[in-house]
């Protein structure tokens, strides 16, 4: 069994974007809908160490679910862009991948796109584990952040786990080494702290018209997202029984007559003895997978889904081009 429907699941519905235009957007007929006239527009890269919570923060920031989140370390493998509008600024916010020590061609191709990201963006916040502190993979980050040339703000998360002293003296410890032009403790997982997050990033943010309507929060397609969701549920239900050498593609997304979407996604691991554990015994696992993943795609797709999940061996498949180019990131050679 390699293959299984999953049943269908209605979509949360979602509010609209506001028909009615600002006068800007009446003077300007190439402007978006929804753009004030005093409009700012701009990139904002979250860097750090895998696990320092950029996930849970960038879909905390937008509002809703737009990166995956686990607890596996690594699981952000592109760069992930949020939108999110806070009064007449529009913030794209690009989750880059966890810098670490690359080990293998996939891991430099995920740290070369979280520089990229860094360098191309008009600020840059590295966020930071509060309990762990600076710790050697920190320590790496700062060496290499004074190359950014961009605005700089240091993000202490998960600060209700530690105490205030600590926090304090963290703080002191990182701008002696990088000085910041503004330092932010908070909570992504709680909120504590995120509004004013929000509203600093939106003030950062150089003038121009918005780059996206009003309603998109994300520029991820739809089949990517999709993929990365069921990646997720791979990695929730698995925990340590499967390498992160796996991963989703989706081969086919298809609108039906009734407005739902018949999705194909197929799931590459390495070895034969991988492909069994994804599927479980009677094909349990792999269902419980499905079902988990349909719900959220119908939620982001807003329609109905029905969703069919494959799973191939496909060995070395971290040294196909075409794998990196399915996943946005771009093949290192060598």
């Amino acid at each position: 069994m390699n293959a299984h429907e999953q049943d269908e699941q209605d979509g949360h519905e979602q509010d609209g974007p506001d028909d009615a235009l600002t006068s800007e957007a009446a003077r300007d007929p190439s402007a978006l809908p929804g753009t004030p006239a005093d409009a700012r527009a701009g990139f904002v890269a979250l860097i750090g160490v895998p696990n320092a919570g950029k996930s849970t923060l960038l879909n905390s920031l937008v509002g809703t679910k737009v990166s995956i989140v686990s607890r596996k370390v690594q699981t952000t493998r592109a760069l992930v862009r949020g939108i999110l509008i806070e009064g007449s600024a529009q913030v794209i916010l690009v989750d880059t991948p966890g810098i670490f020590a690359p080990k293998r061609r996939l891991d430099r191709a995920m740290v070369h796109s979280a520089w990229s990201g860094a360098a191309d963006a008009d600020a840059v916040c590295l966020l930071v584990d509060a309990r762990k502190g600076i710790d050697q993979e920190v320590e790496a980050v700062l060496g290499r952040l004074g190359e950014v040339k961009r605005e700089k703000m240091l993000i202490l998360n998960k600060i209700d786990l530690i105490p205030r002293e600590r926090l304090l003296d963290l703080a002191a410890k990182l701008n002696a080494v990088s000085p910041f032009a503004e330092t932010f403790m908070i909570s992504a997982l709680k909120g504590d702290g995120v509004a004013d997050l929000r509203r600093a990033l939106a003030a950062r943010m150089p003038p121009g018209p918005w780059l996206y309507p009003e309603d998109q929060v994300s520029d991820a397609p739809l089949r990517m997202l999709a993929a990365e969701i069921t990646r997720e549920k791979i990695y929730d239900r698995l925990h340590e029984e499967l390498p992160y050498r796996s991963t989703v593609e989706t081969d086919q997304w298809q609108i039906r007559p009734d407005g739902s979407v018949r999705i194909e996604q197929t799931i590459f691991v390495e070895r034969e003895s991988q492909r069994s554990i994804v599927l479980g015994k009677g094909g349990q696992t792999i269902k419980a997978i499905g079902q988990a993943a349909r719900v959220e795609i119908a939620e982001a797709a807003d329609a109905r889904v029905h969703l069919f999940l494959h799973v191939k061996v496909r060995e070395n498949w971290a040294d196909d081009p075409a794998r990196y180019r399915e996943m946005g990131l771009e093949f290192p050679r060598g």
